[in-house]
């Protein structure tokens, strides 16, 4: 195996891409104290050496740094810089596959932004990209991040029967589509998978591939990757008891361009927000429904709101209808014409229609 920076020309590799995340932690404790710990420290070049001797001697890797961050640092212009990195290594032809090493915290948003910017450049090549991550450091005692390496590497290089290119999440033993990895529990080592329609990394679940394939039946253009100073302003709202008209007007006099409300049960919006809501939509603010519940659909026309005001965001967690409507807006902003122009509700529909794996 060799393992460093660099391109190896035409010589079929894996390349391994980091963004840091627990997975590159380091506790300063770590017998004593393993959840006390500094993310995105070590670099993905010694995450790879130390993982060497369980991968084949044939397999080529090649490692480079995105970034080495903690994931709640996320921003949108490394998810540009990562996305770029992404589809020109699709286009490698010496690329065999991808793995992407990321903190958990925010792996749902970079899961469905790869979906949708990489997607069918994924399928079209032939070729897996696979997010992983870890919940112990790396220093910690049954650190979980060298397994879940090994098995997203396994997941990107193997031939695996009848399951096609695509974006992929792999940790704990199971893999999934990465637009439906979430994470649902704060420490839990199967935490981004315990919710997360998947199969065994060893054994394909024939119902579970059938809906990644009808999934990626259903898309059939990716979106583009909004350059790092570009993306539109979107921000996550939460509606509670007591939820006052005040947190929607200071809004209105922002720059906004969009704003996800993620409502109570199935999506419902505290009727103090109706007026201020209305407002908002006719200063153009993009408003879409979701629910602060964290599972489940939210449909549209719910009774006792205005469905033309908001759309719905389906499945969508709250954070990863942020990432859709960001994406839709940039997409109805930049669209190259040729015929009818399509708005941010077109782009977002298509986006939210996609087929769910149950």
């Amino acid at each position: 195996m060799h393992s460093n920076s660099h391109n190896l020309g035409q010589s079929p590799h894996i390349l391994i891409l980091g963004m840091g995340g627990t997975i590159a932690g380091l506790a300063s404790k770590p017998q004593e104290s393993p959840l006390q710990y500094e993310a995105g420290v070590v670099g993905v070049g010694e995450l790879v050496q130390h993982i060497q001797s369980a991968v084949p001697a044939d397999l080529s890797l090649v490692s480079q740094q995105v970034a080495n961050i903690d994931s709640r640092n996320l921003s949108d212009s490394l998810l540009t810089k990562l996305g770029i990195a992404v589809r020109f290594a699709l286009n490698d032809p010496a690329v065999r596959g991808i793995v992407i090493t990321h903190g958990t915290d925010t792996l749902e948003e970079t899961g469905l932004f790869l979906q949708l910017t990489c997607g069918k450049h994924a399928l079209t090549h032939k070729k897996r990209v696979v997010l992983t991550g870890a919940m112990r450091p790396s220093n910690a005692p049954e650190a979980d991040g060298p397994s879940n390496l090994v098995d997203a590497l396994r997941w990107a290089s193997t031939a695996i029967e009848n399951c096609p290119g695509g974006i992929y999440a792999v940790m704990d033993g199971r893999g999934c589509l990465a637009m439906d990895v979430a994470k649902r529990h704060t420490t839990n080592l199967n935490a981004p998978m315990q919710d997360s329609p998947s199969s065994s990394v060893g054994l394909i679940n024939p119902s579970w591939l059938s809906g990644v394939k009808a999934v990626q039946a259903s898309w059939a253009e990716d979106l583009a990757i909004p350059p790092e100073d570009h993306w539109p302003w979107v921000e996550i709202l939460t509606s509670h008891a007591g939820a006052r008209a005040q947190t929607i007007t200071h809004w209105l006099k922002s720059e906004v361009n969009g704003l996800i409300l993620a409502g109570t049960g199935a999506g419902g919006i505290h009727d103090d927000w109706k007026i201020p809501l209305n407002e908002a939509a006719k200063q153009g603010i993009a408003l879409v429904r979701s629910t602060r519940t964290g599972a489940g659909f939210v449909a549209p026309h719910l009774p006792g709101i205005d469905s033309a005001i908001c759309l719905a965001s389906g499945a969508f967690s709250a954070p990863r209808a942020r990432i859709a409507l960001q994406l839709a807006l940039y997409a109805a902003k930049e669209q190259k014409l040729d015929g009818k122009a399509l708005t941010w509700q077109d782009f977002f529909a298509r986006i939210a229609d996609l087929p769910v794996i149950r």
